[in-house]
């Protein structure tokens, strides 16, 4: 498997009489970044080379999700610009798809669990390149508002729905290595995507940033009906799973440990832009370049993150969480200058690349009879807090400043480890606690 920091859970259970059930789960990180399977056994369809084809079709896919939703964060001060909006208001452009996936993934999957996979996939790329065009043509905020709701029901459902397909387009031994190429859109995404989204806005205005991204959804739709074989839906996860999920003690932790610190990092990183700008006086180009050494910072987070969560979960996600509070603490003291700031950009950059994957690694050891349904609670949990956090950040930078929405954030993120270190005590507790 390539050095990519995925993590790959396998489920082997016993045997009864000659039948052998084996599942296989996979989880990435990124800053948007949310890993599924809801698709059935192994099944390999077609031919290595077609299969293959098929794959990087998917990651294509993916990496157009990825870059369309984290897009306005580049591109922020300039949309609000255009609108006469306030940054907070503008932040509502991570808000809204945020929301939306996080209904869509869970609706999303039982709605279509009759559906062709490829039929499914194809239409919701479609509703992607409209809402990429409608935003490049909006007239008014609302109209771009819009797009963004269109944007967040393919999120959700194109996750929920396709990321987890590799299994099923190349033959098994290939299936660890196929998954990973397709989550390497993921920090892709964050890497190449935002930085180039926001050199194209400088260069030739934000609307320019949506109709490139458009005209790679077409690309990718053609890819799609292209080399994506019919793929029958199989054993679909339903609602009713899901809310036994939810039950679970470790689940509910991992629901409260995933909300603070993705609330920390979208509360601080939707408006990086704007402090960099008003307190470290960036310039536009230096602020494109430090964005591509965030995200390049991520994707090593991400391998790194991807190798330490195997030998101490709760330990890397407690250390990713106090660096990314570190970071934003220390950035209106430290981040006055450019070096300063690209500093704590690359310790937040590492931090993060880390977060994914540790919360989808929660949500599998909570449920690891259900990984498919975990995994469906892992990308509804993460969309919603990071539309809370664009929303609460927002809030804050419109009564007070971009300094102190960093000081907020970096708080929240450091009661992660309050609330790690009280689970710990209480799940000790219950440990030792005498029978009768």
């Amino acid at each position: 498997m390539p050095d990519t920091g995925v993590v790959e859970l396998v489920d082997l259970r016993g045997k009864s009489g000659d039948h052998r059930e084996r599942q296989h789960m996979s989880a990435i990180s990124t800053s948007t970044g949310v890993p599924t399977s809801t698709d059935g056994p192994v099944t390999a369809v077609r031919s290595p080379s077609t299969g293959w084809a098929a794959v990087i079709s998917l990651m294509m896919g993916i990496f157009s999700l990825v870059t369309t939703e984290i897009l306005p964060i580049g591109l922020l001060t300039t949309i609000g610009a255009t609108f006469g909006i306030s940054d907070g208001t503008a932040g509502l452009m991570m808000f809204v798809p945020g929301v939306l996936a996080a209904i869509a993934a869970p609706t999303m999957t039982a709605a279509t669990a009759h559906a062709d996979r490829r039929t499914v996939l194809c239409l919701l790329v479609v509703v992607l390149a409209v809402a990429d065009f409608l935003a490049a043509a909006a007239t008014a905020y609302w109209v771009m508002v819009v797009s963004r709701v269109l944007v967040g029901l393919v999120i959700g459902a194109f996750w929920s729905i396709g990321a987890g397909l590799a299994a099923r387009l190349v033959p098994e031994h290939q299936v660890g290595r196929a998954t990973a190429v397709i989550f390497a859109a993921v920090p892709l995404g964050s890497v190449l995507g935002v930085p180039a989204g926001t050199f194209i806005g400088d260069v030739a205005g934000w609307r320019a940033a949506f109709v490139a991204m458009g005209v790679l959804t077409v690309a990718v739709l053609a890819a799609l009906a292209a080399f994506l074989p019919s793929l029958p839906p199989e054993t679909p996860t339903k609602l009713s799973v899901l809310r036994e999920v939810v039950r679970g003690a470790d689940t509910r932790v991992g629901l409260l440990v995933t909300f603070l610190v993705v609330m920390a990092h979208f509360g601080t990183y939707t408006y990086v832009v704007p402090f960099l700008e008003d307190v470290t006086g960036s310039t536009r180009a230096a602020i494109t370049a430090y964005l591509l050494i965030y995200g390049a910072a991520g994707i090593a987070g991400n391998f790194l993150g991807g190798m330490w969560v195997t030998r101490n979960l709760r330990a890397t996600f407690c250390t990713a969480a106090a660096l990314i509070g570190s970071a934003t603490l220390l950035l209106p003291l430290v981040g006055r200058t450019d070096p300063g700031a690209i500093t704590l950009l690359v310790v937040w950059g590492l931090a993060y690349g880390a977060v994914p994957v540790c919360s989808q690694t929660w949500f599998v050891q909570s449920s690891p009879k259900t990984p498919e349904a975990a995994t469906v609670l892992f990308t509804s949990s993460f969309q919603a807090t990071i539309s809370l956090g664009a929303l609460a950040g927002g809030l804050v930078v419109d009564r007070s400043s971009t300094s102190v929405v960093m000081l907020s954030g970096g708080a929240v993120a450091m009661l992660v480890l309050v609330a790690v270190a009280v689970f710990r005590r209480e799940a000790g507790a219950a440990r030792v606690k005498p029978i009768g």
